[in-house]
């Protein structure tokens, strides 16, 4: 079997973790090829030719038409296998990150390529600037990550036998006790928005004496590196117990050896390598639990009870009425962008039996009043018991006997159930799926955008980068 694999770029990210690994599971069982607009400096255990055309847009650059693209795609492929491959296996499709990616999948399709369609990120999660107005290729077999989207897209019109559940593969963490680090807890992140820095470093308030929170990477992206300035601007401020890209300078290995646990505050997974990865390499696991991500997990076995759902904070710790201007606007802006709609009447209704309540999850406030309610807690003792009662599990877990049994059986189940092995035998039984069993399907965009815009996790730290 001749798979060749197409994506935007192979820089540093989860997507090409995972190309990487789809790459070593698939070794010896089939020929491949990878296809991408910038190799940067992935290492790969097979050809990889590189499309610049097929990569991001750039502003600078301009775009030769689809049918060159194509043109290109198909050379290289036929370079390297005359009689071409069984399938293009092709990595967030549905991202606009390139304006002709969609028609060059519809002129591959029409001139006979078989496809199969990996969704890692849904342009309708909180990521308006790479939607696209176009429809989504049909007639093609997809691939999700999570059984959440798996459901998505069937209530959007895909098939059962056209919806295909690929799991990532996860590898053990690195582990290097040189240099001998402090006990520390590690955040392993990109520190970009939707990784809610503010929440960690809200943790890091209840951590004990002595002990500090590391952020191992900085973000990329202009809107969220100015962001990210601002928080490295607060932390120094008040002095706290938070380090930033620590990854850089001592190395992740060295991190994972120091750490005591490990912490995500997350506000929106694909995968959920974040809840898997500490286990592996016998570390405790502290912060905020996604439901619809984690319950594949959970079906498995795997133990969060040291996760919260959410993180409530009383209304009167922060400019309430300044986040209900906030949230309305960001809202209207939503349905603009997208062309599709919250109803006036569910946005008053929403915001207000929030107002009602009198509570708010920390994870739906922009940083703006994340702040604000820190300031709080950094001057008012009786803030943090409150904070406390009402949330227990904001203190890191102790790890005691219970723990650590936890953590070995968590540790066995991530690698006996997300191993290499299983997930290149997974994708070879798509890839026969796709070559053997056509089907005819498409994929409803407005069922797909009211699967995601749910005003319960609408939160401005994913919605509001408009702000910026």
């Amino acid at each position: 079997m001749k798979i060749a694999l197409l994506h935007y770029h192979l820089q540093t990210g989860g997507v090409t973790t995972v190309i990487q690994r789809q790459a070593q599971a698939l070794q010896g069982k089939c020929e491949m090829l990878v296809l991408t607009g910038d190799r940067a400096k992935a290492k790969l255990p097979c050809p990889v030719v590189e499309i610049p055309e097929i990569g991001y847009d750039r502003s600078d650059k301009p775009s030769p038409p689809p049918e060159a693209i194509v043109e290109r795609i198909l050379k290289s492929i036929f370079q390297i296998w005359p009689d071409g491959c069984d399938v293009l296996h092709i990595h967030n499709p549905t991202l606009a990150k390139n304006r002709h990616l969609i028609t060059c999948i519809n002129l591959l399709q029409a001139g006979g390529t078989s496809l199969f369609l990996q969704i890692h990120d849904f342009a309708e999660d909180g990521r308006p600037q790479a939607y696209s107005h176009e429809a989504y290729p049909r007639d093609c077999h997809y691939g999700v990550i999570n059984a959440r989207d798996e459901r998505i897209l069937l209530s959007a019109g895909l098939k059962a036998a056209g919806v295909h559940l690929v799991p990532n593969a996860i590898e053990s963490l690195p582990v290097d006790p040189v240099p001998k680090l402090e006990p520390c807890v590690v955040y392993p992140v990109r520190a970009i928005r939707r990784k809610n820095i503010g929440e960690a470093i809200l943790l890091s308030l209840f951590l004990a004496p002595g002990k500090t929170l590391h952020i191992t990477q900085p973000p990329t992206s202009a809107v969220d590196t100015a962001v990210y300035a601002d928080w490295q601007v607060f932390v120094n401020k008040h002095d706290l117990n938070v380090r930033f890209e620590t990854g850089r300078e001592y190395g992740f290995p060295a991190l994972v050896a120091a750490a005591d646990s490990m912490v995500t505050t997350s506000i929106t997974e694909g995968f959920g390598f974040s809840f898997l990865e500490p286990w592996t390499a016998s570390k405790m696991l502290w912060g905020r639990r996604l439901g619809a991500i984690c319950q594949d997990f959970e079906q498995k076995g795997l133990g969060l009870n040291s996760l919260y759902d959410e993180l409530t904070i009383p209304l009167d710790w922060f400019s309430a009425d300044g986040l209900i201007k906030d949230w309305r606007r960001v809202a209207v802006w939503v349905n603009e962008t997208y062309g599709t709609s919250f109803a006036p009447e569910q946005i008053d209704c929403y915001l207000d039996g929030l107002k009602k309540n009198g509570e708010v999850d920390f994870g739906i406030l922009s940083e703006t009043y994340q702040r604000q309610v820190l300031e709080r807690l950094l001057t008012d003792p009786d803030a943090r018991h409150k904070l406390v009662d009402m949330n227990p599990k904001v203190l890191e877990p102790e790890i005691g006997p219970k723990a650590q049994d936890l953590i070995e059986n968590n540790r066995r189940l991530v690698l006996d159930n997300y191993d290499l092995a299983q997930n290149g035998e997974r994708l070879l039984m798509v890839y026969k799926q796709v070559i053997h069993h056509p089907v005819q399907h498409r994929i409803d965009k407005t069922a797909l955008l009211d699967a995601f815009l749910d005003m319960k996790r609408f939160s401005l730290l994913k919605w509001g980068a408009n702000e910026f």
